[in-house]
């Protein structure tokens, strides 16, 4: 049976003098989580969101928080983000030697626990980690900046797909880079079935008729 169709807003292009409200309003229009893109200016060039920003925001929103964790210490930080609110927390293949047991350690502290491929990592490197992730995170852009352009990667979340289904694992295939109305369908068709969509979908000035487009196009790819 598919996995339904989510929405995850990137809040990087919101406000952040209202980021409270921006939350507010995301789950007014219809979005099923909230991403929290976490940059530390070392794994990749920004600096962003500390889990005391994410704190503040968790009492005033019901939708599930996810912190994706773009950062060379994720085993450190992870405690901090499970403590500020998020039910998810995400970590790259590539900043983690010890990847089962990382995944393991979320699981531990109560969260779900996922994993993250920048675009060059391959598919492979799940083989062994799959019984201790509940969710994986496609990249389709290089990590570190918002509005990149989406690179086509369909064939490697075909790939992600096929290996979830023959683990037998209940785990989401979430994808993020360059999400729109046009790129979330071949997403979609590929078997992912969590979506973050930052630039575009904040380019609408009313959010929900965003996140109705979104979801009914990928809805649309997938029956298709």
């Amino acid at each position: 049976m598919s996995r339904p169709i989510e929405i995850s807003p990137s809040v990087l292009p919101a406000d952040f003098a209202r980021l409270g409200e921006e939350c507010v309003a995301l789950q007014h229009a219809g979005c099923d989580r909230i991403h929290w893109d976490v940059m530390d200016g070392v794994f990749v060039p920004n600096l962003t969101i500390g889990p005391d920003i994410v704190a503040s925001v968790r009492p005033h929103v019901d939708l599930h928080f996810e912190a994706h964790l773009m950062v060379v210490n994720p085993d450190e930080l992870a405690p901090l983000y499970v403590n500020a609110g998020c039910e998810t927390v995400m970590v790259h293949a590539e900043t983690c030697p010890h990847l089962h047991r990382s995944l393991a350690n979320i699981r531990d502290l109560g969260a779900r626990s996922g994993v993250v491929l920048n675009p060059h990592t391959p598919a492979s490197v799940l083989s062994h980690v799959l019984d201790v992730t509940d969710h994986i995170l496609i990249m389709t852009v290089n990590p570190g900046f918002g509005g990149q352009t989406y690179i086509p990667l369909e064939d490697k979340i075909r790939t992600v797909a096929e290996m979830v289904r023959s683990s037998g694992q209940s785990i989401d295939i979430e994808v993020d880079g360059g999400i729109n109305e046009t790129t979330i369908r071949g997403c979609a068709a590929a078997g992912a079935n969590v979506f973050v969509s930052g630039s575009a979908l904040f380019r609408y000035d009313d959010r929900a008729a965003g996140v109705t487009a979104l979801r009914s196009a990928a809805e649309e790819s997938r029956s298709a």
